[in-house]
């Protein structure tokens, strides 16, 4: 009978055990996909002012033309930053550096664009503003999000006992998606 205990425990001890590596290992696959769809949100909104910006710099095109160099770095830049949104063709670290300079640039247009009273009088101008200023607070939030989860998750990857699951089973940490100078972490100033 002692035999048949110790047993019973021994099989219970090992089920509990199994149970608690496989709930840590699906808590690690849970925290992973919240990332992947934190970053999802980010490319989607990043996508949204790619496919604005052209609209951007055809209106002002039409009013300004001697500030071509300017709309040609604003266009050759969110050409960089969208080329980078391949899968796996840039890190959210190298991802932020191309957004960081597209912002500066979309900045420097908007602070040109003051010189031209018709062109900030335009309706069409107006509109593609706001729905920047909105696609902008969009990204804020997509990225907030996409912090958070990364950060949940590297909390996870790096904490004593999933960390023992998340080495045997190759989960790395995330990467932020971070705007170096602080600066930059405001939406660009447009005013009407």
């Amino acid at each position: 009978m002692r035999g048949a205990n110790f047993l019973f425990f021994l099989v219970l001890l090992i089920g509990a055990a199994v149970f608690w590596g496989v709930s840590l290992y699906n808590r690690l696959v849970k925290k992973r996909n919240h990332v992947e769809d934190g970053w999802s949100g980010i490319d989607v909104q990043l996508k949204r002012r790619y496919d604005l910006i052209p609209n951007i710099v055809n209106v002002v095109k039409q009013y300004a033309q001697h500030e071509q160099s300017t709309l040609e770095q604003v266009i050759n830049l969110r050409n960089a930053a969208r080329g980078g949104n391949q899968p796996g063709a840039a890190t959210p670290g190298q991802k932020s550096l191309d957004e960081q300079k597209l912002s500066q640039a979309l900045a420097g247009l908007m602070v040109q664009v003051e010189a031209y009273p018709d062109l900030k009088a335009n309706t069409n101008f107006i509109e593609l503003q706001q729905q920047l200023q909105k696609i902008e607070e969009e990204i804020q939030y997509a990225r907030r999000y996409y912090n958070g989860a990364v950060r949940e998750y590297n909390t996870a990857v790096q904490s004593f006992p999933s960390n023992l699951i998340a080495n045997r089973y190759d989960f790395r940490e995330a990467e932020f998606f971070e705007l170096e100078n602080p600066k930059h972490a405001e939406n660009p100033e447009i005013k009407f």
